[in-house]
């Protein structure tokens, strides 16, 4: 209990801080948003009270207080650009974006460990050097690149799916599901090939230690020892992995959208940093610091948990 006291403790004082970053460093860049919204030619008297109604007239410390006590309520404040709540702006483009980077960790999941426990069972065979030729090349490519191969081979080619026609969750469920499979797919491609090398390279050095040989001379059978012993201790740092692996995949999948024309945070984004829509930027980057320090908490807690001798 202590353990995991400890660790949201300074998840909660990692956030204040990168709020802190976050709200300062857009205080600090040149330029009006009041100006961006109203264009060059609005009269001073125009944007002065535009600046006057966003607030920007007021002291930042003073601006910081009251967003910081907004954020703690669940209130991001007013978008610029939109006129609306930013907590009702991005409510369902975050849902859309969770339910795609969960989509891409469970299909990184379902096949990495079983295909990193079968590379390491079929070490230095014919099948093991091809598969990890496989693996390398995967890697190297950039998920956004295996979008439009994806799009090129199931959407155009065989005509799985309708690039562009994007159906929402609220409308078909299903279909949802089944038009985030491939964006999912293309994010999750290139950190299958990181976690099944991961696991079996960790696999291989567990299986040469002490106990290991101790395990087999006392009778037990090699399936045993190993998802008995071998496959215990080489998870470990597979889940801390893992716990990256997935903030990662929150952040891609943003980029990733954009190949595949999911409306999620990724294009409300990239149009709220060509507007200056300050809010709404600094709103995803929290949101998405938040998940980056929840999914590492998450790992610390499962690692305490795998191996109790951590206790720090």
């Amino acid at each position: 209990m202590k353990y995991a006291l400890k660790k949201t403790a300074t998840m909660i004082i990692t956030l204040f801080f990168v709020s802190v970053l976050v709200f300062f460093s857009f205080s600090l860049i040149p330029g009006n948003p009041a100006i961006s919204k109203l264009g060059t030619e609005a009269t001073p008297e125009r944007i002065e009270a535009l600046s006057h109604e966003m607030g920007l007239d007021k002291p930042v410390t003073q601006r910081f207080t009251e967003w910081i006590f907004g954020v703690i309520r669940g209130d991001f404040g007013k978008s610029y650009s939109y006129s609306q709540s930013v907590t009702s702006l991005l409510s369902d483009k975050i849902k859309t974006t969770l339910l795609l980077s969960f989509m891409a960790i469970i299909i990184c999941t379902v096949i990495s460990i079983p295909l990193g426990i079968f590379m390491a069972r079929k070490s230095d065979s014919k099948l093991d050097i091809a598969l990890s030729t496989i693996n390398q090349i995967i890697m190297a490519v950039p998920s956004f690149f295996s979008g439009i191969i994806l799009t090129l081979i199931f959407g155009v080619a065989f005509k799985l799916f309708t690039p562009g026609a994007y159906v929402s969750y609220k409308t078909n469920l299903l279909g949802c599901l089944g038009y985030l499979f491939f964006p999912a797919l293309a994010i999750a491609l290139p950190k299958i090939s990181m976690v099944s090398k991961l696991l079996k390279d960790t696999v291989l050095k567990e299986s040469e230690k002490e106990y290991v040989r101790t395990a087999y001379s006392r009778g037990n059978r090699t399936k045993a020892v190993f998802y008995g012993h071998v496959l215990g201790n080489a998870l470990i740092p597979v889940i801390t992995f893992m716990g990256m692996t997935f903030a990662d995949i929150i952040a891609g999948s943003i980029i990733v959208e954009q190949v595949f024309s999911v409306p999620g945070l990724g294009r409300i984004l990239l149009s709220s940093i060509s507007g200056r829509d300050y809010p709404v930027i600094e709103a995803i980057i929290l949101l998405l610091a938040f998940f980056v320090v929840l999914s590492n908490l998450i790992v610390d807690l499962l690692y305490h948990k795998f191996d109790p001798r951590i206790h720090v």
